[in-house]
Formats: structure tokens, C-alpha cells, sequence
């Protein structure tokens, strides 16, 4: 038996169904401690290297017909470590950084055995889909590291498509996979202005924002139609609207 009104389901990746932020805070420790035993960086240093190279991560532009993922990353790594240690540019040091980082984030990027579990029972009753922005290269392998692939009746790549969330098309591209009306599905992220934005501008049915620490900013914008503190929580949810629904 469905839920009534909603007939998909379309989740985020990163730190809605994986703990991104965590798995990459583990990542950042074994390059820290590499940089200290191996490479004789203090410790002051080695945490200016890495913390450039997040602030690098955060603004990081990518055209995928001009560089590819690995090489603009391994330059990250090599403007970092030149900024803060001065000299040379060391190209080696930097490849042996950006994979060991990545390496050890794919090793913690899982899912739960209880985000498992809810994504087995609320597959019975709607559709799934996975949707979520980033390089190609990158998503792939993140999607591939946590084994989420059975979960899903669609798995969307914001790089693979001509546009990324928030925009309108990536949600109707997902609908047209699934065989729903935009006004059939719900959106569930941890990112306001992609996933609860691109919800809203595509006309969907239902945003849940995923809101960890439950503390609001002080102009929520966009303003979603639901907030749950943990996507286990969502089944909860979904069953909470469909009662409303049956009793209008």
C-alpha cells in the first residue's frame, strides 16, 4: 500500500544518507599525521596545509573539459603546501597527500545499517531515487564506496547532466526516469539553497530539510515544507502527511 500523494522519494548523498563531513574529517587526520612522521611538517604546519586545502575544496570551480578532478585536486594540495612551507612546488608530496585523503574518505563513506533498512522498507511502498550535485568522477566513486546502488530505482549525477541542483531540469529529468509528476515527489537534503531550493523551484510536492544540530538560522531561506533532524526519521514523516492528507 503507498503513501497517498507521494509516489517517489529523491535523497541526497552527502551527509543526508552518508556522513561526508565526518568521513572527511577522518581523511584530513591521516594526512595530518603523514605530513608530521613522514614529511617532518610541525604540527601547526601540517594543519595549515590541510586547512587551506578545504577552504581550496570549498570554492573549488571545475570544468571537466579543461582538467580533470584528480589533477585540479592534486593542485590544491601543491598550492597548499607551497603557501605554507614556501620553497618548491612539490608535485609528489601533493599526489601522495590528495590520495591518501581521498582513499581514507571512500573508506568511511557507509551507509548505516539502519539508513539501509529504512531505505529497504520505504522502497515497498514509493520509488527511490538518489540525486546528488558534484563531478562525475567523484559522485561515482562516493556511490560506489557506500554500496548504495540496490537501494535505488535511479541514481542522478548533477556533473553527468547539462545542469545541477537547484535547477528545475535535473528534478524533472529525475521524474521523467520514475515515471512521476513533479507534484508525485518528495526531496529530501541537508543543503537549503540546492535541495530544498531546487524542490521548490521544480513544483515538488514536499522538502524535508535535514537539520543535524536542529538550530535554525536566523532568515531561513528557503523555507522548507518539513525539518527532521536525521533522514531516519523521514518514514515517521511521510506517514504524518499521509494522515493529514487522508483526513482533509
Amino acid at each position: 500500500m503507498g503513501l497517498q500523494g507521494v509516489r517517489a522519494v529523491f535523497f541526497d548523498l552527502d551527509n543526508t544518507l552518508v556522513d561526508t563531513a565526518a568521513a572527511g574529517r577522518r581523511a584530513i587526520e591521516e594526512v595530518i599525521n603523514i605530513l608530521q612522521s613522514k614529511h617532518h611538517c610541525d604540527e601547526g604546519e601540517a594543519h595549515m596545509i590541510c586547512d587551506k586545502v578545504q577552504e581550496k575544496l570549498l570554492k573549488e570551480c571545475h570544468d571537466p573539459a579543461k582538467v580533470c578532478i584528480t589533477d585540479l585536486r592534486i593542485s590544491h594540495w601543491e598550492e597548499a603546501i607551497q603557501e605554507t612551507k614556501g620553497g618548491e612546488a612539490n608535485r609528489n608530496l601533493a599526489a601522495e597527500c590528495y590520495f591518501l585523503w581521498k582513499t581514507t574518505r571512500l573508506q568511511h563513506l557507509t551507509l548505516t545499517e539502519d539508513t539501509r533498512s529504512m531505505l529497504i522498507e520505504l522502497r515497498k511502498i514509493v520509488r527511490l531515487l538518489l540525486l546528488t550535485n558534484g563531478d562525475k568522477q567523484t559522485q561515482r566513486e562516493k556511490i560506489e564506496a557506500c554500496a548504495c546502488q540496490p537501494y535505488f530505482d535511479a541514481i542522478v549525477v548533477g556533473g553527468e547532466q547539462k545542469e545541477e541542483k537547484p535547477a528545475p531540469s535535473i528534478f524533472h529529468h529525475c521524474c521523467d526516469l520514475l515515471g512521476v509528476q513533479p507534484w508525485d515527489c518528495v526531496m529530501v537534503g541537508d543543503s537549503l539553497d540546492t535541495d530544498i531550493q531546487g524542490g521548490l523551484n521544480a513544483g515538488l510536492k514536499a522538502t524535508v530539510w535535514i537539520n543535524k544540530t536542529m538550530t535554525m538560522p536566523v532568515n531561513t531561506s528557503p523555507v522548507p515544507h518539513y525539518i527532521i533532524s536525521s533522514v531516519l526519521d523521514l518514514p515517521a514523516l511521510l506517514q504524518n502527511m499521509d494522515h493529514k492528507m487522508n483526513a482533509n
